[in-house]
């Protein structure tokens, strides 16, 4: 009676431990990146009242017999975390992020190194990428060319407020369009103007015009100018002298000259490394043409830049957070590591939605994501709890119904010692 009495015991701790699996399960079921638990029970060791007979060979021989055992009640064998992939929910932060598949993402929280799957995200005040508790995300910040080393190791991943993209100098102008192939009433022809923003070493911008001219039959005289400011801008000042352009009156293409022409900015203007080149193209969609019809030639662009100030950012699948500055240009500013484990249930959960490896989860492998079997990443969204209501719910009735049973074994043997107790009356 006793054993049995002790039995319901070890029953009842055993369902209460599975309660509060659930009770943590529910309670987190909004949990970002939250992953639920299951209580898993075995029995204890067994007190064997015979041990098992060995049978005697022949005709008049007894058979074997089983062993008589007496289970000693029940336990707790594991508490098991489910890490499958929980609900993406769209935010619209470009600081939130979830990982769609496996991987950590790697925290320095007070000295020690956590992963996590709460991508909810923020800057502090040194512009470091920091979760909701205050811990660093890892990964490797990019050098001013915009490369990043993933094979060094993993560090603080910041984007500084008020970083900058230097200026490029204007090296190559693209032009493009048609001339029209008309011949004029005389020569010179009437001027086709395009303009474009050039800038120099320093990010200066300064407005330059190509006129051009029909000069002869299937040849134009290209006259840089620079503009004087006025509105009417009618005295701008040449640069250089007028380039001489010949095109093939069947297929339209520039035959001379062969190489790109170019132009020679003066020092007055701005300080420029090696006179502007211009690319007139390789292909009909691209390239300068003439041909019979209206006049469309224009500046297409060029590769020149102004300094840049750092306006936003975005995350990419693979964990790079490339910055989007004023000029309108982008540069890598770092790539966010994640980590796997050969076992991730061995992870010891340390609050805060936190984890810390364990010898039995096996080592953190740091690497970039989308390799070595690690997720990917995705920006604006943040991965749910996978919490399953429906299944939690059914739990806890089987955890209650297994309560009360234990409950009334005790009952049983408490009134069985009372009976005993009686015996002597």
């Amino acid at each position: 009676m006793l054993r049995s009495m002790f039995s319901g015991v070890s029953g009842l701790r055993s369902h209460q431990t599975m309660m509060d699996v659930i009770g943590n399960n529910i309670a987190n079921v909004n949990t970002v990146g939250f992953k639920a638990s299951t209580a898993v029970f075995q029995d204890t060791l067994s007190q064997v009242m015979n041990g098992a007979g060995v049978g005697v060979a022949g005709a008049s021989g007894a058979g074997g017999t089983n062993p008589n055992q007496v289970g000693l009640g029940v336990q707790v064998g594991s508490i098991s975390a489910n890490f499958s992939q929980g609900g993406s929910q769209l935010t619209g932060r470009n600081t939130d992020l979830s990982i769609q598949g496996d991987g950590f993402l790697v925290v320095r929280d007070n000295g020690q190194t956590m992963f996590t799957r709460n991508g909810a995200l923020n800057f502090d005040a040194l512009g470091r990428i920091v979760t909701a508790s205050g811990g660093v995300i890892q990964g490797w910040q990019a050098d001013s060319n915009g490369k990043v080393n993933a094979n060094a190791s993993a560090s603080d991943l910041s984007m500084p407020l008020g970083q900058t993209l230097p200026p490029q100098v204007t090296q190559t102008v693209r032009v493009g369009g048609n001339l029209d192939a008309t011949p004029p009433t005389t020569y010179p022809g009437p001027e086709s103007m395009a303009s474009i923003t050039v800038y120099d070493q320093q990010g200066k911008a300064i407005n330059i015009q190509l006129g051009f001219k029909a000069t002869a039959a299937n040849t134009w005289a290209v006259q840089p100018y620079q503009p004087d400011g006025s509105d009417a801008d009618t005295n701008p000042d040449t640069l250089g002298s007028p380039i001489s352009l010949t095109f093939d009156p069947v297929t339209g293409k520039v035959t001379a000259p062969t190489t790109p022409p170019t132009i020679t900015m003066p020092a007055t203007l701005g300080t420029f490394a090696a006179p502007i080149a211009l690319d007139l193209g390789t292909t009909s969609a691209d390239g300068l043409r003439q041909f019979a019809g209206t006049n469309s030639v224009a500046a297409l662009g060029q590769d020149g830049t102004a300094v840049g100030a750092l306006q936003g950012f975005t995350i990419g699948q693979d964990g790079t957070v490339t910055g989007v500055f004023s000029n309108g240009h982008n540069r890598a500013l770092g790539q966010i590591a994640l980590a796997s484990f050969s076992n991730p249930a061995g992870l010891e959960k340390a609050g805060e939605s936190q984890y810390r490896a364990t010898g039995n989860s096996g080592l953190a492998q740091v690497g970039v994501p989308n390799s070595g079997g690690r997720g990917t990443l995705m920006g604006s969204t943040l991965e749910m709890s996978n919490v399953d209501l429906a299944q939690e719910f059914t739990n806890l009735i089987m955890a209650q119904r297994g309560f009360q049973a234990n409950s009334r074994i005790i009952t049983a043997s408490d009134e069985l010692l009372q009976d005993l107790m009686s015996m002597k009356r």
